[in-house]
């Protein structure tokens, strides 16, 4: 048997363990019957026997004790049953596709959210990836204007690496919620996912785009893809970076406004749901209740297959005990 098996090894019938103990009182008996046996001579003085060879016979008898513990030891680790395990999986997923359509505008900059709205939703958005394990996911990013930043796809290291890519400047300025909301639903329109999601995030009223925001909800209701959308923004000002007639960059109070009449539509039309979210933690709990409400069904059967591996230790115990009765009478008989 390859020993490096035994690090994987399990036993059926540990139990069997305990016969173990038996091993000493088989030595003891081992001794007890062979002094018996051993006749006796009554002499005045060992001294004339001290120079006198000793047998091979009796140096090695001891070597039928050896055997028969090694065949005891054996057959009592067979009966445990040492075993190894296979175990295989079958995963049977009913996944869901979601588009991530983030906004990242200039006033996705300002700081009511640490360290700013748009690495905040960095953040969140990369935790709710790792959490949809079996589920195809892609990126959207719209300002002005709107941009595919990764496809639909189930390497979840590939859309991250998108994610932390995403910077404010990377299109042009503006908040274009119906381009925003018509590209994912592009990503979406030839999936054939059991459900269809979108997650729509932005901290503005739209206000440019060659799609307006409710020809968008139509095309999006036309394919029966669910939208969530999330408002981002404190209530009230929050501080902002500006840039002056310098070229420096000062932070100021800005007034936060956010179209949630719309994005209330948006999201009752589609059958999904509007959140608000003033800061990091509402925003965390935002994707943790989105991620509660579209579960994937995923079933996984596991299969355990066992190798059993008694039979070399049966053969050595046999063999043990073969020998050792070869021995015992033969080379090792006892004269009557």
């Amino acid at each position: 048997m390859n020993a490096e098996l035994w690090k994987d090894i399990q036993f059926a019938y540990p139990a069997f363990f305990w016969l173990l103990l038996l091993i000493p009182v088989m030595i003891w008996w081992f001794f007890s019957t062979g002094r018996k046996l051993q006749g006796s001579v009554q002499v005045s003085s060992l001294q004339g026997l001290k120079g006198l060879p000793v047998s091979w016979k009796i140096r090695f008898r001891p070597l039928l004790l050896v055997l028969r513990v090694i065949a005891f030891a054996a057959l009592v680790i067979a009966l445990a049953r040492p075993q190894t395990s296979n175990t295989s999986e079958n995963i049977d997923s009913e996944g869901i596709d979601i588009v991530l359509s983030i906004d990242i505008s200039g006033s996705m900059l300002a700081e009511d959210l640490r360290p700013n709205r748009m690495e905040a939703a960095k953040k969140t958005a990369m935790d709710f990836v790792d959490s949809r394990i079996s589920d195809r996911i892609g990126l959207v990013i719209f300002s002005g204007e709107s941009f595919t930043q990764c496809p639909i796809t189930m390497d979840h290291g590939v859309l991250k690496q998108q994610l932390m890519q995403i910077r404010s400047g990377m299109l042009q300025d503006g908040t274009a919620i119906g381009m925003g909301l018509a590209t994912a639903v592009d990503r979406l329109r030839a999936s054939k996912a059991k459900s269809k999601v979108i997650v729509l995030l932005t901290d503005g009223v739209n206000n440019t785009g060659l799609v307006d925001p409710l020809t968008a909800l139509e095309i999006a209701k036309a394919y029966k893809v669910k939208v969530y959308t999330v408002g981002v923004g404190t209530i009230g000002k929050a501080p902002s970076p500006a840039t002056m007639p310098d070229g420096s960059i000062q932070m100021q109070m800005v007034d936060v406004q956010i179209d949630e009449p719309l994005m209330k539509k948006i999201a009752t039309e589609t059958g999904g749901r509007y959140f608000r979210a003033t800061d990091n933690a509402s925003l965390q709990n935002i994707y943790h209740e989105i991620d509660k409400l579209e579960r994937t069904k995923v079933e996984i059967t596991s299969y355990k297959r066992y190798q059993e591996h008694f039979f070399p230790l049966a053969i050595i115990a046999l063999a043990c005990m073969l020998l050792e009765t070869v021995l015992r009478y033969t080379l090792f008989r006892r004269l009557p």
